[in-house]
């Protein structure tokens, strides 16, 4: 068949587009023209701002005038007597923030920098963070910043990036009535910082390419390009007939169709230390037309985000192997194209999966689980010494409903892996929250006269976005023995804008215990 060179791609100005670079520094650079601090209003104070901004004495007035300006939190922007740009980020007390969310409000940081982007193509921009206990929110800050500044951009407006461009973050520790002083340049929060930014706008830059650009013969040659750039990282790849001849009838049934064959990507990392071996398995559609049963012309749009899951944990991977962490992590990608052609899998067709359990397929739409319970299956028994399976995927738009678009819903076995990956999420700021699980009340929603299961439910007021992690989990070997965790991202995984938000790689880096999410 042919590949990635040869699919149609009239898209010519995406190659010619670079993005501002982001550092995290414990020096204040001087020379920025602009400059944003964000803290909580106990430490955003007039003198607290006056001394990290290096302002001069005369400029005491406006930024006095500036901070009135805000009640208890919001933004605002005034100009330094220097003609330097200055806006105020501030951010709800911590008793105003409810249980089920981060203290120091992310979500709220990456809509207030909605303006950073552009500024920081033409001028340096100096952010400057400030809390008591610093340490403690520098990692899920960072991750707040890659969000608001995308690697993927294709407008032809765009001018080439300034001499001058990029973004400088400095964390700084409130003292109370003293000087704020630089976070210590000591300590591993800034390297977490690093990557886990990195790692953020690497997964949201996969998920804003437009499937021209993003096919699966060119993801996987981007996790070659990654896995080629670690020593310790192996990388192997089954693609196409092979995926058929070694019974992975779930990827292969689902992307055949398409001019790009289907394949599984799985890339390990083994450090002499490691404590656990975790899993990553990720759903990596990059476009999804529903199939034979096909999407609306509404419905289809955005549907380039449906590989959110596989470069979530991608970006999670890339970052944990960055940092060295002790931990042995398998990555295992589904990555597919849910494409119409002649090789359209159907409605009614019977799949065989890895696990050796028939599937009839009820709706071409409901794909994701398909592919990932193959990956579940392969880990579960393939690998031998795993500890813990994780499934991300934007699966489906029932998590919305059931969680919400800030919060990923999550499915686990026991009670204490659901508590450790609700404390990830609240440390990392890619928040989760618990959907039903009761495999016992809930897997009969699959039943089938004629295979061993159907793949979409028969009653949809049924908790479904429950069931289709139930769908993932009956193809896990039976004689496996770790923990099995499942995440829905789909609402989290976009931004009000439609653009993608990396979710996932700080979750996983939580779950990892990466210095700053622990």
């Amino acid at each position: 068949r042919p590949t990635q060179t040869s699919i149609m791609n009239l898209n010519t100005t995406a190659a010619k587009i670079s993005a501002p670079e982001i550092e995290f520094s414990p020096s204040f650079q001087r020379d920025a023209k602009e400059i944003y601090v964000i803290g909580r209003k106990a430490g955003v104070t007039q003198e607290n701002v006056l001394s990290v901004t290096c302002a001069e004495t005369n400029d005491v007035k406006s930024i006095e005038a500036l901070l009135n300006s805000i009640k208890e939190s919001g933004k605002a922007t005034t100009f330094l007597s220097d003609g330097r740009k200055l806006t105020v980020i501030v951010l709800p007390a911590e008793e105003k923030i409810s249980r089920n969310n981060h203290t120091f409000s992310p979500h709220e940081i990456t809509d207030s920098l909605d303006g950073l982007q552009a500024s920081a193509r033409e001028n340096l921009v100096q952010i400057c963070v400030i809390d008591k206990e610093i340490e403690k929110v520098m990692c899920p800050v960072a991750a707040a910043i890659g969000r608001a500044m995308p690697l993927y951009h294709s407008k032809s407006s765009l001018k080439e990036l300034a001499s001058t461009s990029g973004v400088n973050v400095t964390f700084y520790s409130d003292n109370g009535d003293k000087v704020p002083t630089h976070a210590s340049a000591e300590i591993p929060e800034w390297q977490t910082s690093l990557a886990v930014c990195n790692g953020v706008r690497l997964a949201a830059q996969l998920g804003d390419m437009p499937p021209a650009e993003l096919s699966p013969d060119t993801y996987a040659q981007k996790c070659q390009e990654i896995a080629n750039g670690f020593a310790a990282v192996t990388y192997t790849e089954i693609t196409g007939d092979d995926l058929r001849q070694k019974g992975y009838g779930g990827i292969m049934g689902v992307g055949m169709a398409a001019r790009c064959l289907p394949r599984m990507v799985i890339m390990s990392y083994s450090p002499a230390d490691a404590t656990e071996h975790v899993c990553l398995c990720g759903k990596g559609v990059v476009y999804d037309t529903g199939g034979l049963a096909l999407k609306s012309k509404v419905g289809m749009c955005g549907m380039k985000h449906d590989c959110g899951g596989s470069a979530g944990v991608l970006g999670g991977f890339v970052s944990a192997v960055t940092l060295g962490l002790p931990i042995k992590l398998t990555l295992i990608l589904a990555i597919v194209e849910n494409a119409i052609g002649p090789e359209s899998f159907r409605n009614d067709d019977i799949l065989t999966m890895k696990s050796g359990k028939t599937v009839e397929v009820n709706n071409t739409d409901a794909e994701g689980r398909l592919i990932l319970a193959d990956c579940v299956s392969h880990a579960s028994n393939q690998l031998g010494d795993v500890d813990l399976i994780v499934n991300m995927a934007t699966l489906t738009g029932a998590q919305c409903i059931t969680t919400g678009s800030c919060h990923a819903g999550i499915m686990t076995r026991t009670k204490a892996l659901e508590d450790r990956v609700v404390e990830a999420g609240l440390k990392s700021g890619d928040l989760t929250f618990p959907m039903l699980y009761a495999p016992e009340l809930l897997k009969k929603e699959f039943k089938s006269n004629v295979a061993d299961m159907k793949n979409s439910v028969a009653n949809r007021m049924n908790a479904q976005a429950s069931c289709a992690g139930h769908f993932i989990e009956s193809h896990i070997d039976e004689e496996y023995k770790g923990d099995w965790c499942h995440v829905d991202m789909a609402g989290p995984d976009s931004r009000s804008d439609g653009r993608a938000t990396g979710y996932g790689v700080a979750l996983v880096l939580g779950l990892c215990k990466a210095p700053g999410f622990c």
